[in-house]
């Protein structure tokens, strides 16, 4: 990769990292006003309108009509799966402690990578990986007052697990579409398949109070629409597991953004569990990766 262009990876990954870290949050605060599939419907009718708003002004292409039954099942998976989780696990789960769980997607993103685009670990990879899921455990046991389990943070593993799915079987896809075209159609989709929650929305717009609302829309312009647009950008532009690696700064940024906007201080086992799970996901990506047997095309982008 030249210079110029790795600069531009750096800088489009510093600010989408910032944008989802301020997401966590951002999401504690819109619960406050909106059940959990509600809030992540408004946000992503709030994305899709933006979008939607640069689409007609740019003249977007539409997709391909083959490949509309793949971004339904992208657009789900990494958005309605995604988001939805994440929303009812933060109902219980604090901010901090969500980001540390969902940390563990650059191990989901890895191992399905290994299966669908032949990406290779060593023993050192597995273990890693293996650690990684130790400190999910970790957390699990330790986001509330006592040692319990907490079952919302199943919410957040199911979460996990599906955006993981989407960036893996995005990448093929970002050889024929530019990031943002990618992001458009996929954000669009799976806000289709959020609509269930509509009823419910409409009757919570109205007690909802101002502070939830615009968190929502602030979750819907900047961490959705933008977010996911310069994700797709670096994720183009490199390997499926190196951009995922840059994740374990996420949750740094979210314990300091939550306290500041929260005043979430996190259990001493979350922070635990969270540092094993970024342990984890440090050695599968520096010391777990095999030579790949073949390097894979590069994305246009626009």
């Amino acid at each position: 990769m030249h210079r110029t262009g790795r600069a531009d990876l750096m800088v489009a990954l510093s600010i989408c990292l910032i944008l989802w870290a301020s997401a966590f949050a951002g999401i504690r605060l819109g619960l406050r006003g909106f059940g959990p599939g509600e809030l992540a419907l408004l946000r992503f009718i709030i994305a899709s309108a933006s979008l939607l708003v640069y689409a007609l002004i740019t003249r977007l292409p539409m997709p391909k009509l083959q490949d509309l039954p793949m971004l339904f099942l992208m657009g789900f998976l990494g958005f309605t799966v995604y988001h939805v989780g994440l929303n009812a696990g933060e109902v219980a789960v604090p901010a901090g402690a969500a980001s540390f769980i969902i940390a563990s997607v650059p191990v989901f993103s890895t191992l399905l990578a290994v299966i669908f685009l032949q990406e290779r670990l060593t023993v050192l990879g597995w273990t890693g990986a293996a650690i990684s899921f130790l400190g999910v455990a970790v957390i699990s046991v330790g986001t509330g007052t006592g040692l319990k389990f907490e079952p919302a943070a199943l919410y957040i593993v199911l979460a996990a697990l599906g955006e993981s799915l989407f960036f893996v079987l995005q990448k093929p896809f970002l050889s024929r579409y530019s990031g943002l075209q990618l992001t458009t159609y996929t954000i669009w989709t799976g806000t289709v398949f959020m609509m269930v929650y509509l009823p419910g929305l409409i009757s919570q717009l109205g007690r909802a109070s101002a502070a939830s609302t615009l968190a929502v829309a602030y979750l819907g312009i900047f961490p959705a629409a933008i977010g996911y647009v310069l994700w797709s950008i670096a994720l183009s532009r490199a390997d499926v597991s190196r951009v995922t690696s840059t994740l374990n700064l996420s949750p740094i940024l979210s314990l300091i953004i939550a306290f500041l906007v929260l005043g979430e201080v996190p259990t001493v086992l979350s922070v635990v569990g969270g540092a094993i799970t970024v342990a984890g996901v440090i050695i599968l990506n520096t010391l777990g990766k095999a030579t790949r047997p073949s390097v894979s095309r590069r994305a246009r982008v626009e």
